[in-house]
């Protein structure tokens, strides 16, 4: 399931289970192709808009996009930088259930 954060509960998003974080910005082009991959992949997701929310992608030291952050029960538990096939993705969710 994907979702976009709306606003600023970002911490209550990630608080419960295994949440998949994309740190995307809309005129991204490998952020555009990282969107269709995660469209296939079978996790909680949830996009956040590094032109929409600065201050997140700072507080999580985004220095590229796409980045996937994936948290368990609120920790960050590993970090993805870059354009990953659906195998790669799935493989980072699973090390952390």
């Amino acid at each position: 399931m994907i979702k976009y954060l709306k606003d600023e509960n970002f911490l209550e998003e990630v608080s419960n289970g295994v949440v998949l974080v994309d740190f995307y910005a809309d005129w991204c082009g490998p952020c555009r192709m990282m969107g269709e991959i995660l469209e296939n992949v079978d996790a909680n997701i949830l996009k956040v808009n590094t032109d929409t929310f600065p201050k997140i992608a700072q507080d999580f030291g985004i220095m590229n996009i796409p980045t996937l952050i994936l948290f368990k029960n609120g920790d960050n538990v590993g970090k993805l930088i870059g354009l990953h096939n659906k195998e790669e993705i799935e493989e980072f969710i699973n090390k952390a259930k």
